[in-house]
């Protein structure tokens, strides 16, 4: 199963009884789920429905859209209303009016457009169970669309992270390398130094022991090379996992960032600090790809 990218777009429309339904999405990175979907205000109730549907498709990320809602042929009749008591009470008051300043009553049928309120025309039908049976499959393959090229840019960014993984672990395998050398390199260090220094007598061998051994013990770094094997370990599994990945990685990365800082402070070596730089440069581009996946 490849990851998927939070970015994407997406369209689909569906048409019945002449009503025309149009949904545009888009989404980008987000560390939630968010989603807002501009639809005409007679269809807000719809809203619920439309959000419950795109979380059965994406699970993070900021999800925009729009819903365009079209009307033609004998679909329009049905949009148009005519407010007959309004219209009434307009006609008897003109009537009465008219009647009291003498003026001909001269309403007809044409009058009563001119009146307002009374022709009432709205975009959408205002059966909205009809224009939902549009909207869903409209927007169900917009959300396929958009889940297609997320899924596309999904794969590219798999393919990167995997290497930039492996780029990581040689740096870690170098570590180890160099690890089990460090205490002796000190020893021998240390009585170079005492040498040179001119020290009567130097350090006994059981000074010199004590001292070793307390340099070896600040300066291990077995668990944190085993927790970071660790979470090298969960990131192979992670690329075959079906679900969402995008928050574990994050998480996994930052504790993999915590564990090579601590290996930088411990140490006391020159090779593992170059190590460990070059560690955290490339463990910083990973975070940075990892933002994009769902």
């Amino acid at each position: 199963m490849s990851f998927k990218s939070m970015t994407g777009c997406g369209r689909g429309s569906a048409t019945a009884g002449g009503i025309r339904v149009e949904v545009e999405l888009s989404s980008v990175n987000r560390k939630q789920f968010d989603v807002h979907v501009t639809i005409p205000k007679a269809l807000t109730v719809l809203e619920p429905r439309m959000e419950s549907l795109v979380q059965k498709f994406i699970s993070r990320g900021n999800v925009t859209g729009m819903v365009n809602v079209t009307v033609s042929g004998s679909a329009v009749r049905r949009c148009i209303s005519v407010d007959k008591n309004t219209a009434m009470a307009y006609v008897q008051e003109l009537r009465k009016t008219a009647r009291e300043l003498g003026l001909k009553d001269d309403l007809s049928a044409r009058s009563l457009v001119a009146i307002p309120g009374v022709i009432k025309y709205e975009s959408i039908p205002e059966d909205v169970e009809k224009v939902w049976y549009l909207l869903e499959k409209s927007l169900r393959k917009a959300l396929q669309a958009l889940t297609r090229m997320r899924a596309q840019e999904g794969l590219a960014l798999q393919k990167d992270l995997l290497r930039r993984f492996a780029a990581l672990r040689k740096e870690l395998d170098h570590i180890k390398k160099v690890a089990p050398t460090i205490t002796e390199k000190y020893r021998t260090s240390l009585q170079q130094r005492i040498e040179k220094a001119g020290i009567a007598g130097g350090l006994s061998s059981e000074q010199l022991l004590r001292e070793v051994a307390l340099f070896a013990d600040r300066s291990d770094i077995s668990e944190e090379i085993v927790r970071l094997e660790s979470h090298f370990s969960q990131i192979s599994g992670i690329v075959k996992s079906s679900e969402p990945v995008g928050r574990t990685m994050d998480f996994l990365c930052q504790e993999m960032f915590r564990e090579i800082n601590t290996i930088g402070s411990k140490a006391n070596s020159e090779e593992i600090s170059r190590r460990v730089v070059g560690f955290k440069a490339g463990l910083e581009s990973v975070r940075e790809q990892v933002q994009n996946i769902e």
